[in-house]
């Protein structure tokens, strides 16, 4: 098997930082593509949760939402909502949330709430959800999302979950204990934290990606690790496995749009 797109690099790049001990929030959408690959791959025992209040899940197919019947049909319980946010998140008991985003800025943090002023937006977007308090109490945050000047901005249009909010030690002055955005994985690349900064930065660029297609769509001054490396390209079983998951999720959405 030879080639892959820039997606599957992103979902791929992404399943490998997972754990087999992690227990995960995820995400709807890249996340939950890159939770389910971890779990098909290296990281058979890993913990998937899903806002709906589904623990352990492992679902067959790629949710549509937090509500798709695949997650409660597959879990290993299902737990009432408040339940899920004030004893596992608020308890300390998540390792990684993983979110997208609409928008980005370089400190990661995130806006899925609107696109321009908030009483006459240019796009109402889905809103937060539990992403913000995901971002505030999971031990840690990984962000996955595609490259774009719309969406990786200097400055987001509203803050809907708080990453390192003006970089340094922002998070500790407002008593935030966790570590926040830890990671970011794109189509393009790898980023992580500056130690002191706390601003994005790349540690690692996908086979083939320039540092000049990171700055035309990054709408900051990209910075750089000392060291900068090149991602491994997707194994065959990683794609097969990937590509499998993907097939089986579009037969099964087009046949409940069948029906």
């Amino acid at each position: 098997m030879t080639g892959f797109t820039p997606d599957e690099m992103m979902t791929i790049a992404a399943a490998r930082v997972l754990r087999n001990d992690d227990v995960c929030f995820v995400g709807i959408g890249a996340p939950s593509a890159a939770c389910n690959v971890a779990r098909l791959t290296h990281a058979p025992d890993i913990t998937l949760i899903y806002e709906s209040g589904t623990i352990g899940t492992a679902p067959d197919v790629l949710p549509l939402s937090i509500g798709d019947g695949e997650l409660c049909d597959t879990a290993v319980t299902t737990v009432p909502v408040p339940e899920m946010f004030r004893y596992w998140l608020q308890g300390g008991w998540i390792t990684v949330g993983f979110l997208g985003a609409a928008q980005l800025d370089r400190f990661g943090n995130i806006n899925t709430t609107v696109i321009g002023d908030y009483d006459k937006p240019k796009v109402r977007l889905p809103g937060g959800g539990g992403a913000p308090e995901i971002a505030a109490l999971s031990q840690q945050v990984y962000i996955t999302m595609k490259q774009s000047a719309r969406g990786f901005v200097d400055t987001i249009d509203f803050f809907t979950s708080f990453g390192h909010g003006e970089g340094g030690d922002h998070r500790q002055r407002l008593g935030m204990t966790t570590r926040g955005p830890t990671l970011l994985v794109t189509d393009l690349g790898i980023w992580k934290p500056d130690p002191e900064t706390r601003e994005f930065t790349v540690t690692a660029l996908h086979p083939g990606v320039t540092r000049e297609q990171m700055q035309e769509t990054v709408g900051w001054p990209v910075r750089y690790a000392a060291t900068v490396e090149e991602t491994p390209a997707p194994t065959q079983e990683e794609l097969e496995v990937l590509r499998d998951l993907k097939a089986r999720t579009a037969a099964a959405h087009q046949k409940k749009d069948a029906a």
